[in-house]
């Protein structure tokens, strides 16, 4: 997993095999993800990598994440439902999601048109962690094991991606992650996960590359 932004903006965020090859998301947006950072910049916030991505935090509480899709430079706010958003710019990452938003730009312009727009969300996720607000989450009708629990702690961005998958995809993974006795072998279970849930995937879905 890619530890500094310099590698990150290089070769991608390590997570996946493609890192470092034209397949990588990130290489396309390069000059965009960069255009993002000195706007950033200019907000106060700590930068560092977290999950193989610059992660954005005040007073060590994560705000924002930078990272790449297939089509487009992204922003992603970890409580962005909280958010105000008079332009319509943000964007929910599934019909599941409950907390993660975030902006998407496809040209370095872009980028510089919304600048003070950006800064205005980013100067509003900085007071919603000022004022200790958090987003109330609907409970999913099969408990979540302690197991999962403990790994979306972990990884913010795990946790968005499966808020973001179906209802029927979050209850093959709960009931599958469950099902063994052993905590060893849970924890096992959502290791080997975590990449399918990354892409969107479910228990049984396959690759397509």
């Amino acid at each position: 997993m890619t530890t500094d932004l310099q590698t990150y903006l290089l070769e991608g965020c390590g997570r996946c095999p493609l890192g470092g090859t034209p397949g990588c998301k990130v290489q396309p947006w390069r000059t965009v993800l960069e255009g993002l950072r000195e706007v950033i910049a200019e907000c106060g916030l700590t930068e560092q990598m977290k999950w193989g991505v610059p992660c954005y935090t005040y007073q060590q509480s994560n705000v924002l994440v930078m990272g790449a899709l297939k089509h487009a430079a992204t922003l992603s706010f970890f409580k962005g439902a909280l958010l105000g958003d008079p332009q319509g710019l943000l964007v929910k990452p599934g019909p599941n999601t409950q907390a993660a938003r975030y902006l998407k730009f496809t040209s370095l312009a872009e980028v510089e048109q919304h600048a003070a727009d950006i800064k205005a969300y980013v100067f509003e996720a900085i007071e919603v962690e000022k004022a200790g607000l958090k987003v109330e989450f609907k409970r999913n009708p099969e408990p979540i094991p302690e197991e999962l629990e403990q790994k979306f702690a972990e990884d913010p961005l795990l946790k968005s991606a499966f808020e973001s998958l179906t209802p029927g995809r979050q209850r093959g993974y709960i009931l599958f992650f469950s099902a063994p006795k052993k905590a060893k072998t849970r924890f096992a279970r959502i290791e080997k996960s975590v990449e399918k849930i990354l892409n969107g995937k479910g228990l049984h879905d396959g690759y397509r590359r």
